[in-house]
Formats: C-alpha cells, structure tokens, sequence
C-alpha cells in the first residue's frame, strides 16, 4: 500500500485543506518517500498546487507523468536522485532545490537550467545570467558545431533516393560520431555537452533533413567525468586554513639529548598543548607538528572527524628543488571529512585545502602524468586522486589548484585508491559494493579535456579495504584485504574477459592456530618484493608472508583456496578494534602501525629480510617485538586533554625522514626521525 493517501494530501497541506484540487502548499518531507510512492493518479488530482517539499526523502528519481501543471517552488533537498531530466514535465517551476544529492553534479545543474525555462532560483542561486549562457550561447554554438560536422563528414554519405534502412544507418552512425567529436567548454562539463549534443542532432536530422526524430525515451547515459563541486577553490582554503588550522605544540620531558626549538604558531590557534613523556635514550623520532586541518566548517572545536588516508608526493626533479639538502619529498596529503590537505611536514604548513562539504573523503593517491603545456611542450604533472562516501573519484591538478573533473566509479563509498606503478593514467578504486574497478583516466589536455574509460572489473565476496599491486609484476596480478579475506586477481589487460573473478583466495592461522580463510584483513603491504605484510582479525598479531610461495602453492595444487607461506607474526596491540591498519618503508625495512591509544609500533626487520629470501627461508617461531613504541604525547586543546585517540593510519616518506599518523581526533601528528 502506498504511503501517500488523499487523507494524507489534506493534513499534509499548508494551510490544511478539504479538497485536493484547492490545495496549493505541500509539504511532503521526512517521509521516507521513495520512488513508486508518487502516485501519478493521485497527484493529478493537484492541479492548483505551486509549492511542493519533498525533502529528506529517499526518491532516486521522478516518475514521468506528475501532471502538476500549476507548480513554481520544488524542494528536493537529501534524497538520493540520480537524474533531473523528469522535471522537465514542471514548465512553469522557477525555484528549485535539491542539495545533498550525492549523485547530482555540475552537469545536473545545466541539464535542469537548460529544461527549465522560467527557472530563476537553483539552490538558493539567481541563475539568471548562467541561464542565458546555457539556453542560448552554449546552444548556438553546438548547434553550429553538429551541423557543420554533418556537412563534413556525413552528408554526402546519404544518397538522394535512400531507404529507411540507409536512413537508420546514417542516422546511428551520424548520432555516435557527432556525441564523440563534437566538444565544446570544459571536459568537466562532458556529460552535459554529450547530453545536448545529442539532443540538438536528433532536432537536425528531424527538422533539417526530413529524418525521423527518435522520441523513446532512453536511459541517461553516465558519464565518468563531472564537475567539481568544491565549497571553496584550494587557493581560498589555503588561505582561510592559515587562519584556523591550528598546531599544537609539544613540550617534551626530560629528554638527554638536544631537540629543535618548536616553531611559532601563534596566528593557528589559542589552544595550548602540554606533554608528558618518560624519558628514553633511545627515540629514533621526535614530535614535530600536531595539527587540526580537516575540520568541519573549519571549527576549532572538531575533535570529531576521522582521518583515513595520507600519501607522499612523488618528488618530480630533486635538482631543481628549491632546498638541495631534500632527497624525498616533504609534501604528504591528507584526508578525512570533507577535505583534502597538502601539508608541509617541515614546517607544519598546510600547504593547499580542497572540500567538497557533502563528501567524506576515504583515500589519496598520486601520480605523475606527461601533459601537453600550452606551447606544446611536455611537462610532468602531480595528480592527486581524492575518493570516499560519494562513490566518486576526484583528479586534482595540484600545482594549478585544480580539480579538473571527476569519474562517478561507483554508486557505493570508495574505500581506497591505487595508482599502478608502470601506467600512470592507470587507477583502481575498491568500493563497498564489492568491486574493484580499474580505470584508465586518460592525460588532459591543455585545457584540461580528458575522457576517463573502465578497463576491468574484478569481483569480490566482501567489501574491499586495502589494495597492493605485486611489485615485480604490478600490471599481473593485484591483492586485496576484505571484510571476509585476502585475494589477488590476475589484472593482465590482454585477455578479453573484463569482469573477473579472484583467482586465489589466502587462509590464515586463527586464534587456536587453525586455517581459515573467513576473517577481515584490514591492513596489507609489501616489504619487498615478495614479502606481504598483513593485518586481520587475530588480536594481538600481524602476519608476514611469502607472496611468491604462496602462489605457487596455488599453481602447483590447482586450487583456489591456498595456505598463505608463513614467515613470522609481528607482537601488536590487543584490541580486537578493526580499521587500525598499517604501512612500510620497504628502502628501510620498516613496519608501522598504530593502536588504540595512540601509540605507533615500529618494527624494523631488516636483520630478517636476507634469510626470509632464501628459497628455504625458515619461519620465525617467536614473534617479533615492536623495536619502537611512539607514546601519544598528553595533548591539550582549549583546557581539555584529548582522549580516546585511535591511529586510524600512519605512512613514512619513502627514505623514512618523517612520519605522518592520522587520528580519529581530527589531529594529525608529523614525526621527524632523529
């Protein structure tokens, strides 16, 4: 049975009513509305209404045939719609809203702005002079651009005397061709560009040249790129950042050897900070920076937001670095809320900020692309990758402060992103809706034009949490950590198969010392070249594997399901708290991870490495203890001492110069080595 009664119109109304048709306020929010409850029928009845609230519902989409002829004012506002084209049947709307949308973007915007001829307000914005670059200026030049395409390539092609089958033809061929070459502003705006291209095509041929006008309807085309949807330009929150981004400074105890004078951070912050440590010969890093940069609304009161993913940029030419003495990069990029940050772990700057208020941002990643400068020379380029809740992958151009378009990869969260080593247009997203997608997002041009393509598909039993592509074969095979395991996929692109299976699937000791495949990995690295350092439910423990043995195993027992080769097990935090996971520094030998106290344990193993290579390398039989343990300095902030602090992820640069841990505390602590 529906939701939606006529008893529920008449109460629902604004001022209440006793006839359907007299109504013409409804306020139909917090319903838990979805879809198939807008009864057509029904609503017809409303011929008089002219402002409807259908906020904080769950609708996806409009039903076709609403028949409100009279309607001016719609809220859509928190639902999940995924296409706008609907409200063209609402000619007469002029103030539109449909905010925390997730799946809605720029293109939607200009689709609607396009449809909707007397609209004025979109999202509490006066459109007006956008309207007019859209309706008519973007327009006549699309128009301009099919037609002359036709003239070009296509006309002479249809003879004067032609069948409906030549006709059919020519009509498919003309439509895929003009929606391919026919481009026109930002790539960022492709799917709008697509969508009209189109639309004014099938005018032509109908009206133009006599041909018929497909008028069925057909289901919208999803693109991979979109626009960006930042509250704020990166160069707007850098600057606000250096106003309420605040450090907090560590006093250390009695320590016996000389430290750095704490730098000045006045202008961050009010907070003070005082630490207690127990003194120790023998620290290998000391406490640099602590810094709150990824508040909500920039409040110096989030103590709330969690911090997930931080990834080093890759140095592009050491020689012309401002600073000779740096071999690795000092520029590491953050992420948790609503935003992304660049921070400088010398100075404790934060370099760059990039929010998207609607999002909740998962996992980085770099990488370095070859792009086309307006003189025509080449020049490498910096790429971060930002994905999270939204499902979409965000490419920003950092030395611009650009984000220059986006990939909708998945209609569920993106819980980590790759970059291949040997491709680097090449980018795996894992999503909640248990998939793992490889993506190739192309070089933009100048002007930023690129056009994104999904080269695989791999399937997972469980949610993906952690990727590592095999280093002496990273274009061949992939490993994951899920909820319910670890597996690796063959990736190689030369087979023709795009959606794969796994191909072998680890068993693991459990608490009593029994395999089994069934318990959640979430924290998984290489070392080296073939040892796998991973994290999973036992308490207490983290496992080191031979990747190489462990897949022969698979080969030589033509089995999917194969015993990971064992090397040792690392001593850890007993917590049974998942999502705590883990890094290395394979040039040091170095194994990091956090716990639930703040604490980062360190283990170097480089003393195991050469006897684990051999081809008999013998198991560890005593775990392996931590060779350093970082306390979580006592913080204050605003008075207060912050508790309960969680590592949710700590990551060196590649020459282990500094150490990044993010907390779940919104503070990000920046290690140095001794």
């Amino acid at each position: 049975m529906s939701k939606i009664t006529t008893e529920l119109l008449l109460e629902r109304a604004v001022p209440r009513s006793t006839r359907l048709r007299k109504i013409e306020t409804l306020n139909l929010s917090k319903l838990q509305l979805k879809t198939g409850d807008l009864d057509p029928r029904l609503f017809s009845r409303l011929r008089h209404l002219q402002k409807l609230d259908l906020s904080d519902n769950l609708l996806d989409k409009f039903p076709n045939s609403l028949t409100l002829p009279d309607l001016r004012v719609l809220n859509c506002n928190n639902n999940k719609l995924e296409d706008v084209t609907a409200l063209k049947q609402f000619p007469l709307l002029e103030e539109l809203t449909y905010e925390n949308n997730v799946y809605l973007t720029l293109n939607d915007d200009y689709k609607v702005i396009f449809l909707l001829q007397n609209l004025r307000l979109l999202n509490g914005k006066d459109i007006t002079k956008l309207a007019n670059q859209v309706r008519r200026v973007n327009s006549r030049k699309l128009t301009s651009k099919v037609t002359a395409h036709w003239e070009k390539f296509f006309r002479d092609q249809l003879p004067e005397k032609h069948t409906a089958e030549q006709v059919k033809s020519i009509k498919k061929k003309f439509l895929e061709s003009v929606q391919t070459n026919v481009v026109y502003g930002p790539s960022s705006l492709s799917e709008f560009t697509r969508w009209r291209v189109k639309m004014i095509a099938e005018e032509f041929l109908s009206y133009s040249l006599g041909l018929e006008l497909n008028t069925d309807p057909e289901p919208e085309e999803k693109m991979d790129e979109n626009e960006d949807e930042s509250a704020e330009s990166p160069r707007e929150a850098a600057e606000d950042v250096a106003q309420h981004a605040f450090q907090v400074t560590v006093t250390p105890g009695k320590r016996k050897r000389k430290h750095s004078k704490p730098r000045s951070r006045k202008k961050r912050s009010k907070s003070q900070a005082n630490t207690k440590e127990e003194a120790a010969e023998d620290v290998s890093a000391e406490p640099l920076h602590f810094l709150q940069c990824h508040s909500k609304g920039n409040s110096r009161e989030d103590f709330k937001t969690q911090l997930w993913s931080c990834v080093f940029e890759p140095l592009l030419d050491c020689g012309a670095r401002k600073d000779p003495i740096v071999s690795s990069s000092r520029t590491v990029a953050t992420c948790g809320g609503e935003s992304v940050c660049l921070i400088d772990c010398e100075t404790g700057t934060v370099l760059k900020k990039y929010k998207v208020a609607t999002e909740e941002f998962f996992s980085v990643a770099w990488t370095t692309l070859t792009m086309v400068i307006s003189d025509s020379r080449k020049k490498s380029h910096n790429i971060l990758a930002a994905a999270g809740r939204r499902g979409i992958v965000k490419l920003i151009h950092v030395a611009a402060d650009f984000c220059y378009g986006e990939i909708k990869a998945h209609k569920k969260p993106i819980a980590t992103v790759c970059f291949s080593p040997t491709q680097e247009t090449h980018l795996f997203t894992a999503s909640y809706d248990k998939r793992i997608a490889l993506w190739d997002i192309g070089i933009p041009d100048c002007d930023y034009n690129f056009k994104a393509s999904q080269l695989l598909v791999l399937e997972t039993l469980s949610i993906p949490l952690r990727l590592a592509l095999v280093p002496p074969c990273p274009d061949q095979y992939l490993l994951a950590g899920c909820e319910d395991g670890c597996f690796a996929w063959d990736i190689k692109l030369d087979k023709e198969q795009k959606n794969r299976p796994f191909e072998a699937m680890f068993q693991f000791p459990d608490e009593d010392g029994a395999m089994t495949s069934s318990h959640r990995v979430d924290g998984l690295a290489f070392l080296n070249d073939d040892v796998v350092v991973s994290k999973s439910s036992k308490p207490g423990c983290i496992y080191l594997w031979s990747w190489s043995r462990s897949f022969d195993a698979k080969a030589k027992g033509c089995q999917r399901t194969v015993s990971a080769v064992m090397l040792a097990e690392l001593e850890w935090s007993k917590t049974d708290l998942s999502y705590l996971t883990l890094s290395t520094c394979p040039a040091k030998a170095y194994v990091f991870c956090g716990d639930e106290n703040g604490s980062v344990w360190m283990y170097n193993l480089s003393n195991y490495t050469t006897a684990w290579s051999s081809a008999k390398g013998k198991r560890s039989d005593k775990r392996i203890p931590p060779t350093q343990i970082l306390q979580w300095p006592e913080l204050r902030a605003n008075g207060e001492q912050l508790s309960e602090v969680l590592v949710n992820n700590v990551v060196s640069d590649p020459t282990f110069t500094y150490l990044v841990v993010l907390t779940s505390v919104n503070v990000t602590a920046i290690w140095k080595k001794s």
